[in-house]
């Protein structure tokens, strides 16, 4: 067959079956790229890091955060006569949930009375006797900030656990910074607690295992 303006247009000829041939090769291929980058958007909108608790922190504490107690509460007072620039007891959450947007600070009954004392030993003063009864009042409250140089600003913050929501007793939002006070229940370490740092750009999400939570205080 000669090739010609009118057997090219015809349906039937070769020319027109391998057009045929190449848009239909065309149209799935557009679609598993428009499929990847809906994939790679998801991935970045995404992020999903596991707790590592802190090591070197003494004395050794494995029962997790719980409302202050006599054993809990000379157990604080111990940690904060360390002093030195960082203890590991105090600030026993430093790097938990290391990612790129986000930083976590924890504040509970525990490190209210470590604080105290660690500060009085810092500068050379006696160790104080915190108050217990302010050290029992006090609920766990997270503090999230942004790290230096992000640009995802903190939008909400979910808490999970054992993969359901639990409602903090007080939230707050401000430009890039939040806090959320919860009850110590809310970390008990016989779950999985998931906490998910919802940011403009993506989402953080931090899994925290019973093993991490048991060294919470």
């Amino acid at each position: 067959m000669r090739y010609t303006p009118a057997t090219m247009a015809h349906e039937d000829s070769p020319t027109h079956r391998s057009f045929r041939l190449l848009a239909a090769l065309v149209r799935p291929t557009a679609a598993l790229i428009a499929m990847t980058g809906l994939l790679a958007g998801a991935a970045e909108a995404q992020v999903a890091v596991k707790a590592v608790a802190r090591p070197g922190a003494t004395p050794r504490w494995n029962k997790g955060m719980i409302p202050i107690n006599s054993e809990s509460y000379y157990h604080a007072i111990e940690c904060g006569k360390q002093g030195g620039e960082d203890p590991a007891c105090v600030f026993w959450d430093t790097g938990l949930c290391e990612n790129d947007d986000f930083a976590l600070a924890f504040y509970s009954g525990y490190k209210q009375v470590a604080y105290e004392v660690w500060a009085a030993v810092r500068k050379k003063k006696p160790a104080p006797q915190p108050s217990y009864q302010a050290a029992q009042r006090t609920r766990v409250t997270i503090g999230i900030s942004p790290v230096a140089g992000s640009t995802n600003a903190l939008t909400d913050f979910v808490l999970k656990r054992g993969g359901k929501a639990v409602q903090p007793a007080v939230r707050t939002v401000s430009g890039a910074t939040g806090n959320f006070t919860f009850d110590y229940a809310a970390f008990a370490p016989t779950a999985t607690v998931t906490l998910e740092m919802i940011g403009k750009a993506r989402t953080v999400s931090c899994s925290i295992s019973p093993e991490v939570l048991r060294q919470f205080r």
